[in-house]
């Protein structure tokens, strides 16, 4: 039979498109920065300072800033050399505007400009370019002041000098580079965050010591400013990290130049159950880790087990501990820097060199050693919280095994107490975690019982900040929350199991109800984040008050949402009947529906992790062992929280 050709879907010669300069960019952002969203727009700014660094990172800049104006422009500058302005000698412009317009252009691919560097592909600062409404770049250099404009990544006439600076005076040169994202590009509620950029400029400043670094904020609703400067490299990150934990050793810090590659890890020991792990690649944060963890872990595991065997704390029949026994509560960071890094990607989450792995692993291992035989006393604290952890995972594997086999003969491993949902799809289907029998018995009720799946908790959860495995695993609700999703937990973790699309967290809006919900957010954050990573899981948003006007209900959820509204009564002269919802539990079926659960009408508040090094550290303030910390951190928001519309 003849096939008809449709002319929307005909494919031809004239169907390959060529996409020139800088278009490519603005067609696929993705490919280039890693999205349209906020940590995608972050990363624009990540890309000029990290120019900067390598600036520093060649010993020609101590100090980079960076300034968010109230117009919500970027600035960045440093006194570094400046980009070169002039003429490149093939494409017959300014180096600068090569540099600026040009994918793969750059100095980095020369190591007499550069030993090593964050910049790679010469794509960073172009990509930047092409995704900003406009960037002006001015450069001071060759006894000059030189100025170039950009829009969407098209020269607005070429460089010109602007300023000529007076023979024989000390110059300082650098490059100072301001751009205005395309908000046709990235989405609404992109907006630059004051806290996510310190915290990623703290952890360079830490990582390219000497250098001063400073962020500054002129929005007037956020106006404050923030300084970084840091001698003591990753041993001082080490110790910040640590601050508010129980340490059981002083830092142990190496740092050795072998094959041309710069070597520097720093280890130390908590009381604590959670391990903290950080590594970068010519200062660049690296989160999913790569040939640099690699060998820092293998090191660990290897010379602690060593250490053990000889000094008869592991008996002959014992097995050795596993990576997991010696890496729990520790804390460590490594950082290498290399004259030719392979990341997984432009956006630069992992390293990829394998000889990089041996490298550190000889480093870390040398210095681990040294430090165990030279302190016998910290050392057997070490170790013995090694057998402390081995024991434990032990005890947990096998109360693991028992949930599973127990769930698995018990119909495909689901709890009494789930309301489940019909559908079979799991991408369609949702879990509200409830708190109490009470609200539970209304959300039951209210549900859309097709795609919606109920799971009530009796009472709090085990604080799982301050527990091991083993003993979490005995707890009834946490039991019941791991059978329900299906997943396993920690090392057995298989998201491929999920059973639920969105896991939704319903807690009461009261000091009980958030408790409950950092309870849980902090078990998922510890024993199941990639749920976290992979977009599964969500706060659910009930109103605050019920508003009668005759016969009409209204909902408002904060209380200025609420104060406005009565306001508006008031002038408008209505009586109305306020009722403020002490619980999920008084609201009946159908209101529970309307405000909270029907997709069509809800808010859902989406929990991600924008910042790993944040986010381990809140979680250990506020729910581990030290109380200092937290009394501290309860006492100086106070007022805020008061305030706080959630």
């Amino acid at each position: 039979m003849a096939k008809t050709e449709n002319a929307t879907t005909t494919y031809d010669a004239h169907s390959i498109q060529v996409l020139k300069g800088l278009e490519a960019v603005r067609r696929r952002p993705g490919m280039y920065v890693g999205g349209t969203d906020v940590k995608a727009l972050h990363h624009l700014v990540y890309e000029i300072v990290d120019n900067s660094i390598d600036e520093a990172l060649a010993g020609r800049c101590d100090r980079i800033e960076v300034i968010i104006h109230a117009d919500s422009t970027v600035t960045v500058k440093d006194n570094g050399s400046g980009i070169p302005v002039a003429q490149h000698p093939t494409e017959k412009v300014s180096a600068l505007q090569v540099v600026m317009t040009m994918l793969h252009a750059g100095g980095k691919f020369d190591e007499a400009a550069y030993k090593v560097s964050g910049g790679l592909h010469g794509v960073g600062a172009a990509a930047v370019n092409a995704l900003s409404e406009w960037m002006e770049v001015t450069v001071r250099r060759d006894g000059g002041v030189y100025r170039q404009r950009y829009e969407k990544g098209i020269p607005k006439g070429p460089v010109k000098q602007v300023e000529k600076l007076p023979k024989g005076a000390t110059q300082e040169t650098g490059t100072s580079t301001t751009f205005k994202f395309d908000d046709t590009i990235f989405k609404e509620d992109a907006v630059f965050r004051f806290e996510t950029l310190m915290n990623r400029f703290r952890e360079m400043a830490f990582v390219t010591r000497g250098v001063f670094m400073v962020l500054r904020d002129e929005r007037p609703a956020s106006a404050r400013e923030m300084s970084f400067y840091f001698e003591g490299g990753i041993k001082s990150f080490v110790r910040y990290l640590n601050r508010n934990r129980k340490v059981l050793h002083e830092p142990i810090y190496a740092q050795k130049e072998i094959d041309n590659v710069d070597v520097e890890v720093a280890v130390q020991y908590t009381e604590g159950v959670a391990s903290s792990e950080y590594a970068f690649a010519n200062t660049i944060h690296t989160p999913d880790g790569g040939s640099h963890l690699t060998g820092l872990r293998t090191a660990l595991t290897r010379v602690i087990n060593n250490y053990a065997r000889k000094n008869g704390f592991l008996k002959e029949k014992e097995v050795n501990f596993t990576s997991d026994d010696t890496r729990e509560g520790v804390t460590a960071v490594v950082s290498i820097k290399h004259p030719d890094p392979q990341f997984e990607s432009q956006t630069k989450v992992k390293l990829m060199n394998a000889e990089v792995a041996g490298l550190v692993s000889s480093v870390a291992s040398e210095a681990i050693n040294e430090f165990l035989e030279q302190n016998q006393r910290e050392a057997r604290k070490i170790v013995e919280r090694c057998l402390t952890a081995s024991r434990a995972r032990r005890a947990a594997r096998q109360a693991r095994d028992l949930v599973m086999r127990k769930s698995a003969l018990e119909s495909l491993t689901l709890p009494g107490k789930l309301a489940d949902c019909s559908e079979r799809d799991p991408g369609k289907c949702e879990l509200y975690i409830v708190e109490g029998d009470s609200a539970g018995g209304s959300a039951k009720q209210g549900r859309d019982r097709h795609f919606q799946a109920i799971l009530p908790l009796r009472g709090k959860i085990l604080n799982t900040e301050r527990a091991r495995l083993d003993k979490i695993l005995n707890n009834n609700e946490v039991k019941a929350l791991i059978s329900a999703l299906g997943t396993g937990i920690s090392d057995a973790f298989d998201i491929g199991n999920l059973r639920y699309g969105r896991i939704i967290i319903m807690t009461d809006a009261d000091v009980d109800g958030s408790h409950i919900r950092t309870l849980l957010l902090t078990f998922f954050f510890r024993y199941m984040p990639a749920l976290l990573e992979s977009g599964h899981l969500f706060i659910a948003q009930p109103p605050l008050y019920r508003v009668r006007v005759g016969k009409e209900l209204a909902y408002t959820y904060t209380d200025t949402e609420n104060s406005a509204l009565l306001k508006k009564l008031a002038t408008e002269g209505k009586k109305y009947d306020l009722q403020r919802y002490k619980g999920l539990g008084e609201m009946n079926p159908d209101q529970l529906w309307e405000t909270t659960m029907d997709p069509g009408r809800r808010t859902l508040l989406q929990v991600t992790i924008e910042d790993a090094v944040v986010a381990d550290k809140t979680f250990d303030m506020l729910m581990g062992e030290e109380v200092g910390p937290r009394r501290r951190f309860i006492t100086t928001h106070a007022n805020e929280v008061r305030n706080l519309d959630i």
